[in-house]
């Protein structure tokens, strides 16, 4: 039995902020139980949900050096479906009303929380064969690894993977301070291993000391060895290009479920979406006060409002695509001119703009299960969940071709009627229309094309279990 110890700093559905919460989530519950135990590690946060605070079985408490002093941890411990989740307490570190607060004090809680998942193997009686590491946060556990294997045998031959999630997202700050906090030896502060232009870099440790590096698709596996997608890092992911892989995240195929969804007010499957289908269209232009027509295409947008996400095409083309036969539904927070740019066409054309700034999982369902095609322009994405959720309600994605999303999504093929959405390569705004009314030719003047691809769609098969047998091969190697 290969055993397996996820660490990270959020994890649904305990804390989420964003897609790394549902990967820690979804992928322990998809291992061959036979062969592989796999455990999750995650801070006791105070902003979770008191219904999980209280589930929570205490086993024991000790104290470790750190930042200078004897610092308390608690273990807590639950099973959630068949996976053991450890939670680490210590109320001077999680204590806040949210995970993350930014700064030198970040660093100095997950530095704190990356000793302590090596601390408390010992006493929890888990030895892992490898720590499977998610993102900056727990970029120092590879590193206090290293540097653990020269004070005793239990921790020799643990391996480490670390999985970048998103590159942006390093955990900088200046290299005197986070020493002082870490409590490393000088040693581990130089060019070759945590230093990055004179500042610590906690992500950067992680990918020196892992002994496996992962990111979340192959193309960005690639798109992070080049100046414009490596956030500084690119020479680093060259040097360890041997070690590096992509595998792509996968989504719940319960939760994300035409043919069982609570919020839809139509079910559909394969089967019968041609006829069903359209009866959610209908439900969601009557609720959000758009024209009432079957037949006019409706495009979902569902998103962080960030530059990141290829907003700044949709400003600049918006008025334009609007004059065409098509409905827009937006779902999202984010930056502010994003959030007043689409409240703006909104009031412009209330029959075709539907501008809904906020977040709800019951709309975004609705939204998946209703519209035709799914707008998503990203400048990077590293995976991406939202192309595969529509697709997996017959949505077709219209995708820039980054990162995850060329490695999901099919380009529709009118000559081999081959395809399972629309994709354009460069970052230009014209580029982007030109696609979206490629689509919408497709979807008026080819719709027995546009069938066949919702079918080819809608059985593609990006569920968790495909993820996990990767990642099994990986342990496996290791």
């Amino acid at each position: 039995m290969k055993k397996i110890l996820f660490a990270a700093s959020e994890c649904v559905p305990f804390i989420k902020t964003g897609g790394l919460a549902d990967v820690v989530g979804s992928l322990p519950k998809n291992f061959n139980k036979k062969e592989f135990d796999v455990r999750v590690v995650l801070p006791k946060y105070a902003c979770m949900k008191q219904e999980w605070k209280e589930k929570l079985e205490y086993l024991t408490n000790f104290y470790m050096g750190y930042n200078g002093r004897e610092r308390y941890v608690g273990i807590f411990k639950l099973k959630l479906d068949g996976v053991i989740f450890y939670f680490i307490d210590n109320e001077e570190y999680f204590n806040g009303d949210k995970p993350y607060y930014g700064g030198l004090w970040d660093i100095e809680r997950y530095g704190y929380f990356s000793k302590a998942v090596l601390s408390i193997l010992p006493i929890i009686d888990f030895r892992p064969d490898v720590i499977h590491c998610h993102d900056w946060q727990t970029g120092l556990v590879p590193v206090y690894l290293d540097h653990f294997r020269f004070q005793g045998e239990y921790f020799r031959g643990i391996k480490t993977i670390m999985t970048i999630h998103n590159l942006k997202f390093q955990g900088v700050w200046g290299t005197k301070e986070v020493r002082e906090v870490v409590g490393l030896p000088e040693y581990y502060f130089s060019p070759d291993k945590l230093e990055a232009y004179h500042d610590a870099n906690l992500l950067k440790g992680g990918i020196v000391y892992a002994d496996k590096v992962t990111t979340v698709s192959n193309t960005y596996a690639d798109e992070i060895k080049t100046p414009f997608f490596g956030e500084g890092l690119d020479g680093l992911m060259n040097a360890r290009s041997n070690s590096l892989s992509g595998i792509v995240n996968g989504i719940d195929y319960d939760e994300y479920n035409p043919e069982t969804d609570i919020w839809l007010s139509h079910n559909y499957s394969v089967e019968n979406f041609r006829k069903e289908k359209v009866k959610n269209k209908v439900a969601l232009q009557t609720e959000l006060g758009l024209e009432k027509n079957p037949k006019k295409m409706m495009i979902g947008i569902i998103s962080r409002l960030t530059e990141q996400k290829g907003f700044d095409l949709v400003a600049h083309v918006m008025d334009e695509m609007c004059q065409d036969e098509v409905q827009f539904v937006i779902l999202g927070t984010g930056d502010e001119q994003y959030e007043n740019m689409f409240r703006h066409f909104a009031w412009k054309y209330p029959d075709k703009v539907s501008a809904n700034i906020y977040y709800s999982e019951a709309m975004s369902h609705k939204i998946y299960g209703s519209c035709d095609a799914f707008l998503m322009p990203s400048l990077f994405e590293p995976c991406g969940l939202s192309q595969l959720m529509s697709l997996r309600f017959g949505t077709l994605p219209i995708v820039r071709e980054t990162g995850g999303l060329k490695d999901t999504v099919q380009p529709y093929n009118e000559y081999e009627k081959t395809g399972t959405g629309f994709s354009f390569a460069n970052y230009n705004a014209h580029e982007m229309m030109g696609i979206v009314r490629y689509a919408e030719k497709i979807y008026y003047d080819k719709k027995r094309d546009w069938n066949k691809m919702v079918e080819r769609a809608m059985t593609k098969d990006f569920s968790w279990a495909t993820s996990a047998k990767q990642y099994e091969d990986l342990y496996k190697y290791l």
